[in-house]
């Protein structure tokens, strides 16, 4: 079984980002709702990550059918899936992210992928219904959802995915289309 994270790994991006920018696009009155203060302070390590998360997602409530919203961003979004991993995708494959289910459900399903694990967030809402899923709590859903399973190789472009990477037999770190053993990469990078 291998194991994904999702943005700027199999996905070139950051899949929330490039929706609220394809949102903004075309209902720009959504830039109200944008937390400006709670995003400085966040940046300023003032916040919590899920604080702000949760009060960037309010202008999810301005959008009538989120559904529709989220199906018409992957119809011209779904192309910024690298190469790379079209090349390597199996049947088994687990995609694990911190972005939100609702906007990820339907990306996974176009790309014949069965197993995601992401952030509950509600889509309506945008408040979360669970934690982020986000380093050890990835270990920890996906232990709830395989508990017994073996990750044959597990990739990220990110350090803070180090709790998932511990469980894979093999490990890569990706930077654009590069793929680099995590133990090699970890060794000449800090978190």
């Amino acid at each position: 079984m291998n194991v994904y994270d999702f943005d700027d790994t199999i996905y070139e991006g950051d899949s929330t980002f490039d929706f609220y920018k394809f949102c903004l696009k075309k209902k720009p009155s959504i830039i109200f709702r944008f937390p400006a203060i709670t995003a400085l302070r966040f940046v300023l390590g003032f916040e919590k990550k899920l604080v702000f998360k949760e009060k960037f997602y309010r202008f999810l409530q301005n959008l009538p059918d989120p559904d529709a919203w989220v199906y018409a961003f992957w119809d011209t979004h779904l192309k910024n899936i690298k190469p790379w991993y079209k090349d390597r995708q199996k049947e088994n494959d687990v995609i694990i992210s911190a972005s939100p289910e609702f906007l990820l459900t339907p990306a996974c399903a176009r790309l014949g992928i069965s197993f995601l694990m992401a952030s509950r967030v509600d889509k309506h809402t945008g408040k979360y219904t669970g934690e982020n899923c986000w380093g050890e709590e990835k270990v920890l859903r996906f232990r709830e959802k395989f508990p017994d399973a073996v990750v044959d190789e597990f990739y990220s472009d990110s350090l803070s995915d180090a709790p998932m990477a511990r469980l894979g037999k093999t490990a890569y770190i990706i930077k654009g289309t590069t793929l680099t053993e995590w133990k090699e990469y970890e060794s000449t990078h800090k978190k």
